[in-house]
Formats: structure tokens, sequence, C-alpha cells
């Protein structure tokens, strides 16, 4: 992570492309390197850049491989720190929108953005039976009644036409189809072979999962939230772009240390409890966290629990002014 963050800073372009099309973004969100993720994030690397090979965008990338940490960061800027963020999207009802943050339409589509195929994340996640990307997917809006189509460049042995369901039948995995059934995927929906995804599950002797798909649930099924939805993303990443997140000029003594790490000094406050910490800090809680507090997707202030849903930046944090070298650095080319 320091290494990615000393070639940054000497310039180095951040949205160079290896000769597959693929950014350190999304090489980091394959391999799950979420730490790196962040310094890219905090860097404002293109998350709407696609590989040559599939069309793919780190999001596709993250999901596939199941890191559903990296797929939250590179979200973080879509989702807003307000309390009742998961309501909003849930109705997506207009009047209930109110804050100007909350860029509902620009979330919704990052989440369904279609790789070649027709392959969105929500696909790829479900295919390989990914529970906890496919539950912060759902959360973040991702449709489960897009299909799959036929664009002559792509092997889908499953068929086009075919919805996340039949993906997740191929899978095997019976709580990705639990889930996808929970948030109203269609039983009956028939690809363009005419399989539902019944008959994909059996066609791939997926057994166990077809007592699953073969019966409606008898009623609104409720489905939590998931663990890995994270409020106060937005606004700390926010903050550490405009004030900065390193120990920069750091004195013999600090007069105000934070209480995490006793090292840095206190620069930013969460909402509620007024607790405060360093922005590095407040970073790593928001990045590692995984646990599912009132509201959905606050955290748990490590002091005194208090759920945090947003951070602010303390009285006398100022703006960094980091006059970084912009003769950039481009590698003529990039193997890996």
């Amino acid at each position: 992570m320091r290494i990615v963050s000393l070639l940054l800073e000497s310039g180095v372009e951040i949205n160079l492309r290896n000769y597959r099309g693929q950014t350190a973004l999304m090489q980091a969100c394959q391999y799950g390197h979420w730490e790196v993720v962040q310094t890219l994030m905090l860097f404002n690397a293109n998350i709407h850049r696609t590989d040559y090979l599939n069309g793919g965008t780190a999001i596709h990338f993250a999901a596939l491989h199941g890191h559903a940490r990296c797929l939250r960061l590179v979200l973080a800027d879509y989702v807003p720190s307000i309390p009742n963020f998961l309501n909003q999207t849930n109705h997506r009802s207009t009047e209930e929108v109110s804050d100007a943050d909350f860029d509902d339409d620009g979330l919704v589509k990052m989440v369904n953005w279609k790789a070649d195929g027709g392959l969105t994340p929500l696909h790829m996640a479900a295919l390989n039976g990914h529970v906890e990307c496919v539950q912060l997917l759902l959360d973040l809006g991702a449709s489960v009644s897009e299909v799959t189509i036929e664009d002559g460049t792509t092997i889908d042995l499953i068929g086009s036409g075919s919805t996340p369901l039949h993906y997740a039948a191929c899978g095997g995995n019976a709580v990705c189809c639990q889930l996808l059934i929970a948030r109203g995927a269609n039983l009956a929906a028939k690809n363009a072979s005419g399989s539902t995804p019944l008959m994909v599950a059996h066609s791939w002797h997926r057994n166990s999962i077809e007592e699953i798909l073969s019966n409606e649930p008898g009623g609104q099924i409720r489905t939590l939230a998931s663990p890995y939805l994270c409020l106060p993303l937005m606004s700390i990443m926010s903050i550490a772009r405009e004030c900065g997140w390193r120990y920069l000029n750091k004195s013999p003594v600090c007069i105000d240390p934070c209480a995490v790490c006793l090292d840095g000094s206190c620069s930013v406050a969460a909402e509620g409890c007024k607790h405060e910490f360093c922005t590095r800090c407040a970073l790593y809680l928001c990045s590692t966290s995984y646990t599912s507090a009132n509201p959905a997707g606050a955290i748990p202030c490590p002091l005194c629990r208090h759920p945090i849903t947003s951070f602010v930046a303390l009285p006398g944090t100022s703006p960094i002014r980091e006059q970084l070298p912009r003769n950039s650095l481009s590698l003529s080319f990039c193997a890996t």
C-alpha cells in the first residue's frame, strides 16, 4: 500500500492499463487487496473503466472473486452517509430522497453495469456462490431481473436471457438462491433455451437446491442487511481526500492523540456520540467493519458502541495543499 501511494505521489498515471485493459483498481479488486483499493479510491481512480477481454469494471472483478470489502470501497462515493439509506434504496420514492449527495440513479447504474454478454456483477457473484457479495449488491440496488444477451463474443453455457437466479442455480449455492428469491426473483422465468432456474439446476446436477427452486415462497421473506454495508464510508473518504489521512510532520508529543492508535492527532468526530479519532483510524474502522447495527449500515463506535452513520471534520482541520508532481510518469507497458 505504501509503495502504491509513493508511485501515485510521484506522478504515475492512476488509470494506466495493462495489455488486457485492466487498471490497477481492477487487479486489486481481483486479488482482494482492499488496502490498495482504498488507496486508489482516495486518489480518485476511475471506476468506470472496462477491460478489453470481457468489458468488466472493477465492480465485476470484485463480485466475480467474492471480495465484498473491495466492492464497498469501489462504490463508496455512491452510498451516502445518511441513516435511512436502506429505506430510500428499497422504496425509491422521489419524495423520500432528500439528501443532495444521494445519487440513486448513479448507484443503480453502477451495480447493474453490464459486461459482455449482459453479465452484471450480480450474475457473477451468484454463479460463484459469493453470498456476501450477492447480499451487498442487492442492498445497493442490484436488479434480480436483468438478463444476459447473445452478443456473439461470449460463451454462455447457461443460455442467453438468463437471470441471476439462473446463474445461482447453475452455481448450486442455496443461500444465494434464497436471497434472490427473497428479493423477488422469478422462479418461473425462462431463458432463451426455455429453461427455468429449476431446470438449470437439474441439468447441472445441483440436486440439493431443487426443492428451493420448486416452491414459491408463502409470503414476503425478510432478509437482514449486508454486514458489509457501511454508511460512514463516504463521509470519511471525502474528509480524507480533502484534509489528508497520513501522519505528516508529526511532532514528538501529540497534544490530542487518537484514542484508538494513540499516535495520530484527532481530526474527525463521529456524529451522534461525538467521540474523536484520527482520519486514518476512522478509515480503517469503516473499511474493515463487519457488523449489523441499527440503523442498517451503521458501524459501532469502538469506545461506546453507539452507531456511527457519519463522520465530520473537527474545527481547525484544514484542507491539505500537497503539491504533487504532475508530469505524469506513464509506463509504456505494464505486463501484469
